[in-house]
Parts: structure tokens; C-alpha cells; sequence
């Protein structure tokens, strides 16, 4: 190990992080780390540790932004649809919008999920890229200087960690090679566990608007974020607006003896699945999500009206 980062420790650090920044679940603050405990050492600059994680963060966040006012909306629920932990990624990657605003891009690449997705849907809401730049570039200093700090910090026993995983040669690549495959099938293992979660009966578009049509009573309610309802104000005429976030306070106001229809714009229908089964939980069983949500309504040719947002 301790030769292998001897030869290729740069390049290594601005490969890692390029690939981890580009959404690949390989964790690049441990390189970071590493890296940063051998500057301790002389056997690298913690200059050109920095320059290089920088430059490969950087490239990958313009790539992504970029991707963002290009395809807008698509490219965050392609995103969302191939992570490994779609759960956070569906109900939580616009709340640090919904929160902190702006500052998202600052702090996103210390909070998993977040990290993947601020870059581009800060290109899909059109921010100015003079303000990207900045503000990733805040949040890329941070980060990259909290690896490299505390690999100086702890570099007494991250040298020994390393040492001894180059005294078991083989056996210690792997057992690394062994935590990395865990990590991914512990996550692969959740995102099949949440997708049959989500096996609740839906409704199609047409179904909907079958039960519209002969004047039956249904509740409809669209659970898209104030960011996602910002790039698309569309919505489904008479639905109601409902914060996923703060959902728990407002089920109590939905009425128990109607059909009640979610829907957002995310993968399987995750947000208005999630919301429907809480429903369910508390004795509703007039409750469906819309199967393809807003896009599958308006694919199909149905009516929908536009709802003015402030920026």
C-alpha cells in the first residue's frame, strides 16, 4: 500500500475524486485522508493534494451543472434513479434547498445523497453560474480540506493502519476490496428492500381522469417540492399542494372516506408512495399513488393548469 501510493498518489487522489464527484459510490475521503497523513511525512505536498482534488471536484460539478440547464428535471430523476440509496435520494435530495437555500452547494458534499444531486439541480433551477462557481467552490474547499486535515491529524495511526495492511500484502487488498463489496451490497440490499416498499396499488392517468369525469369525490394532492414545482409549475387541475416534509401535520386534514391520489415527478412514484403508506398506516384505505405521476398525466394527453412560483 505504502508503495502504491508512493508512485501513483496523485493520480489516485484525482481519479477517486473525479469519479466519486461524477455520482460512483466510491468514497473519496478515505483517499483524502490517507493522503493527507503521508504529507505528514514529506511524501507528499499537501499543495498539490489540494490543487488536484480540486481541479478533479471541480470538472465533475461543472459536468453535472452543466447536464442540469441542459436536461433540467430529467437528469435529477436519472440520478435518483440510480442511486443506491433512492430513500434518501427521493425524500431528501431537495431539502437542503427547501432549507438552506443556495447554501446547499456549500455544505452538500458533507451529506450523502445531497452531495450527487445539488450540482445539477442548481443547473436545472438556472442558477446564475458566477454564483455556482463561488458557492461549489466553498464547498469544495471545505471538503477537501477537512480530509486533508484530519489525515494530518490523525497520521500516526493512519501510517500504522497503512503499514500493516502492507505487511499482509494480498490479504490486506483483500480485505479492502472485501468492506468495499459489503458497503455496496448493504446499500444494494436497501434499495431493493425500499422498492418493495413501494409496491402499493396505483392508479394509471386514465383511471384518474375516469373518476373525475363521472364526478366521484377524490382528493388530489401533489407532494413535489417547492424546488421541483419551481422547474415545473405545472399541476393536475384542484390538487392540493402538500410538503412532503412537513406531511405528518397536514394527513389529518385529508378526508378518510374519499379516494386519495398522490403524485409527484420522482422514480416509482417514491414520494407519493411514501406518503400514501402513511395513510395506510393510520386505517386509510382509499389511497393510491399515481402510477408516472405528473408526467404520466400529462403524456397522456390530460389537462393541467400552471401555478405561479416566486424564484
Amino acid at each position: 500500500m505504502d508503495d502504491l501510493f508512493n508512485q501513483y498518489g496523485l493520480p489516485i487522489v484525482f481519479c477517486v475524486v473525479f469519479i466519486e464527484q461524477l455520482g460512483l459510490p466510491i468514497p473519496a475521503q478515505p483517499i483524502l485522508i490517507a493522503a493527507g497523513a503521508l504529507t505528514v511525512s514529506g511524501q507528499f505536498s499537501a499543495a498539490a493534494i489540494f490543487l488536484l482534488a480540486f481541479l478533479a471536484s471541480t470538472i465533475s460539478d461543472t459536468l453535472w451543472y452543466l447536464a442540469g440547464r441542459r436536461y433540467g428535471q430529467h437528469i435529477v430523476k436519472l440520478l435518483c434513479r440510480l442511486s443506491l440509496s433512492p430513500d434518501y435520494c427521493v425524500r431528501e435530495t431537495e431539502i437542503g434547498y427547501e432549507r438552506w437555500g443556495r447554501l446547499t452547494l456549500v455544505i452538500g458534499k458533507f451529506i450523502p445523497g445531497v452531495s450527487t444531486i445539488a450540482r445539477p439541480l442548481a443547473g436545472a433551477m438556472k442558477m446564475e453560474w458566477p454564483h455556482f462557481f463561488v458557492l461549489n467552490g466553498m464547498g469544495t474547499i471545505l471538503w477537501i480540506t477537512a480530509g486533508i486535515l484530519a489525515g494530518m491529524l490523525f497520521h500516526a495511526q493512519i501510517i500504522l493502519l497503512l503499514g500493516s495492511l502492507d505487511t499482509m500484502g494480498a490479504a490486506g487488498a483483500e480485505i479492502l476490496l472485501t468492506l468495499f463489496a459489503g458497503y455496496i451490497a448493504i446499500r444494494w440490499v436497501r434499495r431493493r428492500y425500499f422498492y418493495n416498499q413501494l409496491r402499493t396499488a396505483r392508479i394509471s392517468a386514465d383511471e384518474l381522469r375516469e373518476l373525475i369525469t363521472r364526478g366521484d369525490a377524490v382528493t388530489i394532492v401533489d407532494v413535489r417540492s417547492p424546488s421541483i414545482q419551481q422547474m415545473d409549475p405545472r399541476f393536475i387541475p384542484g390538487a392540493l399542494v402538500m410538503d412532503i416534509h412537513t406531511v405528518d401535520h397536514s394527513l389529518h386534514e385529508l378526508p378518510i372516506s374519499q379516494d386519495i391520489i398522490f403524485y409527484c415527478s420522482c422514480p416509482n412514484d417514491a414520494s407519493a408512495a411514501f406518503v400514501a403508506k402513511k395513510l395506510i398506516d393510520r386505517g386509510y384505505t382509499k389511497v393510491r399513488p399515481l402510477h408516472g405521476g405528473l408526467n404520466a398525466w400529462i403524456e397522456a394527453g390530460h389537462a393541467v393548469e400552471t401555478r405561479l412560483i416566486r424564484a
